[in-house]
């Protein structure tokens, strides 16, 4: 029995090493072909600021009255998914990681555009101890968005809303997760995140009471001009960015397993279903990409994306699972 479970070990270890080479392999290929590459600092602001520039764009386009609602909610979701991208490449320190003002700038301005999350710094923390516990009731980042979790409405609640998901499960983090301090999470949103909520609800709650009686008759001038602040705010940055974390949530709480894990070809599962090819679309075709990630953590995102197509044969060959949407039937348990 020992002994094929020391074969088991071993073969593993040459799975992996055989991936990470293949990921090496490639990203070195891509950047002697392309040798632009070299310029990491640059692009990454380039992508950002472009990514930030789109956003601006639509949402002055909708304020002008060029775009409906509609286009602008999903326009501006996938410009905040391309700013999710260049958070996670920063909190792997891969743009400006010698120059901490341009490199901490950058962090504040992708967390404005992506509001609905905790500051950037504590999720470098949560994010990197992620990659040391993934699949582990230890895991608080991947718990936090809905992985692991049996119950489809609670699971639900979770994916689109991380503050409810927050409370409603704090005391089973709380009990299960080593060092867990609902404060601390909480606090780490301060104050773009709670800005984010405020509006949010404030928006919500305006609606409801709307449909009982006449609320806006009882507020003051003042009163309704935040209102109309804040229902501009719901369309060019809220709701965009309801879309961009639902859409992500979902994908990444789908494809992370939970309990059962052995080792980092254990961690994921590769999404490429068409089932899921319209939450892709806002977050940034994370499902395809993101097992590579976890092989070579130090890669900027555009590289995995290029790279996707010939690496993930390489991960099936190797055992890494494609589409195993039956796991999420089972919590996301990963099963021999």
């Amino acid at each position: 029995m020992t002994t094929s479970i020391n074969k088991r070990e071993t073969s593993s270890r040459d799975s992996i090493r055989a991936i990470v080479r293949a990921i090496k392999e490639e990203e070195a290929t891509l950047r002697q072909r392309y040798g632009f590459l070299v310029h990491q600092n640059a692009l990454g602001m380039i992508i950002m600021l472009l990514a930030l520039s789109g956003m601006i764009t639509t949402a002055a386009l909708y304020y002008y009255e060029m775009i409906p609602a509609w286009v602008c909610i999903l326009v501006a979701a996938f410009f905040a998914s391309i700013s999710h991208e260049l958070e996670h490449d920063l909190i792997h320190k891969q743009y400006f990681s010698k120059k901490p003002m341009i490199h901490n700038a950058m962090m504040l301005i992708v967390w404005l555009m992506r509001p609905n999350t905790i500051n950037p710094w504590y999720r470098r923390k949560i994010h990197l101890h992620h990659h040391a516990v993934s699949g582990t009731e230890q895991d608080l980042e991947e718990r936090l968005v809905g992985n692991g979790i049996k119950n489809p409405f609670k699971r639900l609640l979770v994916i689109m809303d991380g503050l409810l998901g927050l409370i409603v499960f704090r005391n089973i983090y709380n009990k299960e997760i080593k060092d867990f301090s609902f404060a601390r999470v909480f606090h780490a949103a301060f104050p773009v995140s709670t800005a984010y909520f405020v509006v949010l609800y404030s928006v919500i709650a305006y609606y409801i009471a709307a449909l009982f009686f006449p609320v806006a008759s009882y507020m003051p001038a003042w009163a309704l001009s935040v209102m109309s602040v804040f229902e501009f705010l719901m369309v060019v940055l809220i709701v965009p960015n309801i879309v961009r974390s639902t859409s992500l949530n979902l994908i990444t709480s789908s494809m992370h397993y939970y309990g059962g894990v052995n080792n980092v070809i254990q961690q994921t599962h590769v999404l490429t279903s068409r089932w899921f090819l319209p939450f892709q679309l806002f977050c940034f075709n994370f499902g395809k990409t993101h097992s590579i990630h976890h092989f070579v953590p130090n890669q900027p995102f555009y590289i995995r994306q290029l790279i996707s197509d010939k690496v993930n044969e390489v991960l099936r060959l190797h055992g890494v699972r494609f589409n195993d949407l039956q796991s999420i039937k089972r919590a996301n348990l990963y099963t021999a």
